[in-house]
């Protein structure tokens, strides 16, 4: 007997209502742990692998790396052979991954731990899908927002995680790979346990040559992006890696133009309701990490007359300046879902991102209070929850189902590449190697108005979101109108 979409949903909703989300949550939590985990402890994997700075930096190059090539690819399979399998195979990679490094005492080995965590990034997307098949309508805004909230938890989590099971006067890294692997360990019981099986598998093809050509283009881009501070940014490695980059990219497109089953559709890529929010993605990816980079590095730095800083510790800066942030982002999450409910997700967006430009304006005119940092560190905690509550459901609108899996995957590749551009020019503006190095070498600190610079940038980034957000997404369709709307959606157009 054939079964509506709604009488196929309702059962599913009832069963799962409850334990769905929090345990997509839980998932969303596990990818930003994944990329925060090494932050606090590169300077303990230095020390005890007996290596330098630039090989400690390879676990953190080696995560986001994989995240760029696995977060596209497996969106897509997802999409087309279901969620619920590949969520389980992506986090039984983060699981391995996870043991491996807490097992292991080569720093190649550890590497490749963290390669495997980096397909982890992979959750949020699929999670998105997850919700959108399985939720009714009027339940996704809240659902994604909660999503969106527990990404700033995870990183909460593993950065006072690792600041507790670091201290005492012989730190052993091994401690944080374990912490992962029980995170990791619990959300791969919990999602085979509640995740309901897709009715629908729509099958098809894997892009093998669009994909191999999007792995050689984002590795192009975000190798020199990662090392490029070392290498030095007019070097031979440098340049040519960005000029490879650019080839790759032409050679991409070109496959995907003539697929008949492309890993991205180039249509879908420059609807403008994607082109825009890919942008704001990439925005909303350097600002956050250009917060959670600067107020790392400033708030451990010396306090005065020896420098400018709050000379806190790493598991103090943890608790003191980077808890509060993600505490009130997980708050923040739910105001954003009823507010795409109320006004729309680019109205949420704006009002988000100009808290975010509030934020860090006050960083850079008042960094040396040290009430200011954490109250701007919470607008700007608050600006990224909203970002992330609200581009999945303007993509959710501009995209049909089936499609809703890439393009969260691309979305989140944007992040990334944003989140490597304020790396790069922390590392080379900030002039900081591992944070915690920097409370001893009170003679290398970068001049203060370089922090004024770098905290501006993300003034910039956000100011830039608002633009977006009001003069091209304003009649973005997501999949839930505001209250004053009263206009029902259109049906999805066919795709050919």
């Amino acid at each position: 007997m054939h079964m509506t979409r709604i009488d196929a949903l309702t059962p599913i909703s009832r069963r799962s209502g409850r334990l769905l989300v929090p345990v997509l949550g839980l998932g969303a939590m596990v990818v930003s742990m994944m990329q925060t985990l090494t932050v606090p402890i590169l300077g303990v994997v230095q020390r005890d692998l007996h290596t330098t700075t630039a090989g400690a930096s390879w676990l953190t190059t080696a995560t986001l790396l994989s995240a760029a090539v696995c977060t596209p690819l497996l969106g897509r399979y997802g999409d087309q052979h279901g969620a619920r399998r590949t969520l389980i195979g992506v986090l039984g990679l983060t699981l391995t991954g996870s043991v491996l490094g807490a097992t292991t005492d080569t720093l190649p080995w550890l590497i490749v731990a963290r390669a495997l965590q980096g397909a982890s990034t992979a959750i949020f997307p699929l999670a998105q899908s997850v919700v959108r098949d399985e939720l009714p309508r009027e339940r996704l805004p809240g659902a994604m927002a909660l999503l969106s909230g527990t990404l700033a938890v995870g990183n909460a989590v593993a950065l006072v995680g690792a600041g507790l099971l670091t201290q005492g006067a012989a730190p052993d890294f091994h401690h944080v790979f374990w912490l992962s692997a029980g995170v990791s360990a619990l959300t791969l019981a919990a999602v085979a346990a509640v995740i309901p099986r897709p009715r629908v598998r729509p099958g098809g093809r894997t892009d093998w040559p669009g994909a191999i050509a999007l792995a050689a283009m984002l590795t192009l881009l975000l190798l020199p992006l990662s090392q490029g501070a070392r290498w030095g940014w007019s070097s031979a490695p440098t340049l040519g890696c960005f000029t490879s980059a650019v080839a790759a990219a032409a050679v991409w497109v070109m496959l995907e133009r003539g697929a008949g089953e492309p890993l991205v559709d180039m249509r879908m890529l420059v609807l403008r309701p994607v082109l825009l929010a890919n942008l704001a993605g990439f925005l909303l990816g350097f600002a956050m990490f250009s917060q959670f980079l600067g107020i790392s590095a400033l708030v451990q730095l010396p306090a005065p007359p020896d420098g400018y800083g709050f000379g806190a510790t790493v598991f103090e800066a943890s608790v003191a300046y980077l808890m509060p942030p993600a505490l009130v982002s997980l708050a923040a999450a739910q105001v954003a879902g009823a507010m795409v409910r109320m006004i729309g997700a680019h109205a949420t967006l704006a009002v988000g991102a100009a808290c975010g430009a509030t934020g860090f304006a006050v960083l850079a005119a008042a960094h040396g209070s040290a009430v200011a940092v954490i109250a701007a560190g919470i607008l700007v905690g608050v600006a990224v929850s909203f970002g992330f509550a609200t581009l999945p459901a303007v993509l959710a609108g501009a995209v049909p189902a089936g499609r809703t899996g890439i393009a969260n995957g691309i979305n989140s590749v944007a992040r990334s590449v944003g989140s490597s551009v304020a790396s790069a020019l922390a590392a080379t503006l900030l002039a900081v190697e591992p944070a915690e190095h920097l409370a001893t070498r009170a003679s290398a600190l970068p001049a203060e108005g370089r922090f004024t610079v770098c905290f501006a940038l993300g003034a910039g980034a956000f100011a830039l979101v608002v633009l977006v957000a009001l003069a091209g997404l304003t009649n973005a369709r997501t999949l839930v109108r505001p209250r004053h709307e009263t206009r029902p959606p259109e049906r999805w157009k066919t795709w050919h």
